[in-house]
């Protein structure tokens, strides 16, 4: 029986100046899956990520998302695709609302999907302010609600809930958690929480200076690493890395 994959990458290859930021990875997330992406700093998550999405183009090997081989089917994976992270700015001229019925727009979805996905994240009385009146943390979640307009069937987050406090981190992978389930929307996300991770993820891969040294279950890498949970695994990992 053949798989289906949302994400079909392999041997990917980047190379920045002298460092090989990603070196021959593989990427294969099954539909309907929740992949995490981890690593220590510099391992090449967000390389990687760049890559999948097509903003980067690697050095070697191949992409496809949802079917689509990138670069030439870039277009038809990311209509049903979308991505967001803690990082990503906001327009400083336009009103929350404005900033969603761009994207709106842009993927073909009806403008009142706006309302619904801040409804989703408890910041509808946003609607109506400038993103230069936003805290951190509300930029965070009006991205996120930006992430679901066009109800993805690829949803990819890069430490999606880092600028937030723990409640509201909490009630946002409940809102994730509750909207995957009902659309079967396929998750790839990085973060440096792992107990985020440990309650999200079915399945997590481990980077190391651009490769892949485990893959598996968070009980399953955990056990490899004769540790207790992911957070102890991190660190041994990211040990393994300095040597």
């Amino acid at each position: 029986m053949t798989l289906l994959y949302d994400i079909e990458a392999r041997g990917l290859v980047k190379t920045f100046r002298d460092v090989r930021a990603v070196d021959g990875l593989d990427v294969l997330v099954e539909r309907g899956d929740t992949v995490a992406l981890l690593g220590p700093n510099g391992a090449g998550k967000t390389t990687t990520l760049m890559m999948l999405l097509g903003i980067i183009s690697p050095d070697a090997g191949s992409v496809a998302l949802l079917g689509h081989r990138l670069p030439e089917g870039r277009t038809q994976a990311l209509e049903r695709t979308n991505f967001t992270a803690s990082y990503v700015s906001l327009p400083y001229d336009l009103r929350v609302k404005q900033y969603l019925w761009v994207y709106a727009d842009l993927y073909g979805a009806p403008r009142g999907r706006a309302m619904e996905t801040l409804e989703l994240f408890r910041i509808a009385h946003l609607a109506d302010r400038k993103n230069t009146e936003l805290s951190s943390g509300q930029r965070t979640l009006v991205g996120l609600a930006k992430a679901l307009l066009n109800r993805p069937q690829l949803l990819v987050l890069d430490e999606p809930t880092a600028s937030l406090d723990p409640e509201v981190g909490q009630d946002t992978r409940r809102v994730l958690m509750e909207e995957q389930a009902r659309d079967g929307f396929t998750i790839f996300m990085t973060s440096h929480n792992m107990s985020e991770i440990e309650r999200l993820c079915r399945r997590v891969i481990f980077l190391a200076h651009g490769r892949a040294v485990a893959d598996g279950t968070p009980a399953e890498i955990a056990a490899r690493y004769g540790r207790e949970d992911l957070e102890g695994t991190f660190l041994s990992i990211a040990e393994e890395a300095r040597r």
